[in-house]
C-alpha cells in the first residue's frame, strides 16, 4: 500500500477478525518552523500527566494551524522508529496556494493522511493540489458529496495518484506509530455536510487534541450521548468560532485547558462570535485564533505541551468590534440590499458554486438550487429556494456579502 504507515482500524479488526496491514515508509524529511519570530507563550506551557513524564516519548509532536484566512487547514508531524509521519486535516480554500507553499516550507514529501473534514471550498479547497503534489498515503473524506468542482477535483486527484479512500465513522480507532486517533463523528450520513464533519480526537502519550470541523452544537451532543470520552487539553472550535458549535454542554465535557480556531481577518461572518469567545474567556480556557496570532504552533512530547504563536494579541469578538465603532449605542447594522456587484460583494446571479457556498444558508446543501433558480431581481428572491424563510433571507442581508447583479 503506497504510502501507507501502520494503521489499526479497531472495527475492520472486529469484522474481519485478523487484518494485516503491510508496512511502508513514509520518507519525509520534515523541517519544523524557526523559532524566530514567533513569540512562546510560557503560561501556555502545561504538564498534563500527574507524575512528569509519565508517558513521555522519545520524539515530539509538532501541531501546526496554519495561517489560512477564512479557512482551516492543521499540519502534524512526528517521528517514530525513524520514519517521519504527517497528517493534514482539512487543506484551506479553494482561491488560495497557502496550504501548498506552507507544507513546502517544512519540506514535506510524503503525508500518511489527507484529511478533508467536510465537502466546503474553505476546507478542501486545495486538497485536490496537496494529493497531486506529495506522496499522500490515504485520503478521508466524509463521504458526503458535492457537486461543487472543487470537490470533483479531489476526487480526480484520488483516482488518478491511487491514494486509498476512507470514510471513517463514529467508534473507529486507528494508530500511526504512537498516535492515537478516535473517530467522533459521524455515525452515519444524511447528507448535512457541515453537521456530519469528520471529528477526531488524537491523542499523543498523554496530550489529547479535538477537532470537529464545522459540526454543530446537535452533533456534538451527540459525540458526548455517544460513551466515547471527548477529553482534551487542546480543542479546536467548530466552525471558526461560529455560535453555532462549541456549545457549553461539549465545552465541559471535553474540558480544554486550551481553545484555538480559525478565521480570517474581519472576515463577513465576524468569527470567532462574542458567545463563544466570552464561554472560553469565562470558563478560564486560554483562546487562540489564527486572525489574531497568526499560525499557532503546539509542540508536545506526550508529558506536557507548549504553543507558540506568530503575533502576539488580544482576541476581540467581531460584534463588539462593531458596537464599539457604532455612532450611538441604539444604532444597528444596515441592511444589505446591493442591486449592483462590487468588488467585495458575491453576484448571486453571476458567482461560482465556490463562491454561493459562502454565503451564509446557503453552503454546499443549497449552492445547486440557488444557480438552477437563477437569475434574481434582488437579494430577497433567494427566498425561492427551499428551506430560506423570512428570517434567513434577514441574516443573508445582515450579512453583507450577498448581491444581485444584471
Amino acid at each position: 500500500m503506497r504510502g501507507k504507515v501502520m494503521l489499526i482500524n479497531i472495527r475492520k479488526f472486529l469484522i474481519f477478525f485478523l487484518v494485516f496491514i503491510i508496512l511502508g515508509g513514509c520518507a519525509t524529511n520534515p523541517t519544523f518552523i524557526n523559532d524566530k519570530g514567533l513569540e512562546e507563550h510560557s503560561q501556555a506551557t502545561k504538564t498534563i500527566s500527574e507524575e512528569v513524564g509519565q508517558n513521555k516519548l522519545e520524539n515530539e509532536l509538532t501541531v501546526h494551524y496554519i495561517n489560512v484566512g477564512q479557512a482551516d487547514s492543521t499540519f502534524l508531524q512526528f517521528t517514530d522508529g525513524g520514519k517521519n509521519h504527517a497528517i493534514l486535516i482539512d487543506a484551506g480554500d479553494f482561491n488560495a496556494n497557502d496550504v501548498i507553499q506552507y507544507l513546502h516550507s517544512q519540506n514535506i514529501t510524503d503525508i500518511d493522511i489527507a484529511i478533508g473534514t467536510h465537502p466546503d471550498a474553505d476546507h478542501i479547497g486545495q486538497l485536490d493540489k496537496v494529493i497531486t503534489q506529495f506522496t499522500v498515503g490515504e485520503v478521508w473524506l466524509s463521504g458526503n458529496p458535492s457537486s461543487s468542482q472543487t470537490f470533483q477535483r479531489v476526487l480526480e486527484a484520488i483516482d488518478e495518484t491511487g491514494a486509498e479512500y476512507e470514510e471513517p465513522r463514529m467508534g473507529d480507532h486507528y494508530e500511526v506509530g504512537p498516535l492515537k486517533i478516535d473517530v467522533l463523528y459521524p455515525k452515519e450520513l444524511t447528507g448535512k455536510t457541515n453537521e456530519e464533519s469528520i471529528s477526531l480526537k488524537l491523542t499523543y502519550g498523554d496530550v489529547r487534541f479535538v477537532f470537529t470541523g464545522d459540526a454543530a452544537a446537535e452533533n456534538e451532543l451527540e459525540m458526548i450521548a455517544s460513551g466515547i470520552n471527548v477529553e482534551a487539553d487542546i480543542l479546536q472550535l467548530g466552525h471558526h468560532g461560529s455560535s453555532t458549535s462549541t456549545s457549553k454542554e461539549f465545552l465541559q465535557a471535553v474540558k480544554p485547558q486550551a481553545a484555538i480556531y480559525s478565521a480570517g481577518v474581519d472576515n463577513s461572518y465576524g468569527h470567532p462570535h462574542q458567545e463563544v469567545v466570552s464561554l472560553i474567556q469565562k470558563s478560564g480556557i486560554d483562546l487562540y485564533g489564527t486572525n489574531v496570532h497568526g499560525t499557532i504552533i503546539v509542540t508536545t512530547d506526550g508529558s506536557s505541551y507548549s504553543i507558540k504563536a506568530e503575533h502576539e494579541g488580544k482576541i476581540i469578538p467581531s460584534a463588539q468590534k462593531k458596537t464599539e465603532t457604532m455612532k450611538s449605542p441604539d444604532e444597528q447594522p444596515p441592511v444589505i440590499k446591493q442591486k449592483q456587484p462590487n468588488n467585495s460583494c458575491i453576484d448571486i446571479n453571476h458567482a461560482s458554486q465556490e463562491q454561493v457556498e459562502k454565503i451564509i444558508h446557503i453552503g454546499p446543501e443549497r449552492a445547486d438550487d440557488l444557480i438552477k433558480l437563477r437569475p434574481y431581481e434582488s437579494v430577497e428572491d433567494l427566498s425561492r429556494i427551499k428551506g430560506i424563510g423570512p428570517a434567513r433571507i434577514k441574516e443573508i442581508q445582515s450579512e453583507g456579502i450577498a448581491c444581485v447583479g444584471g
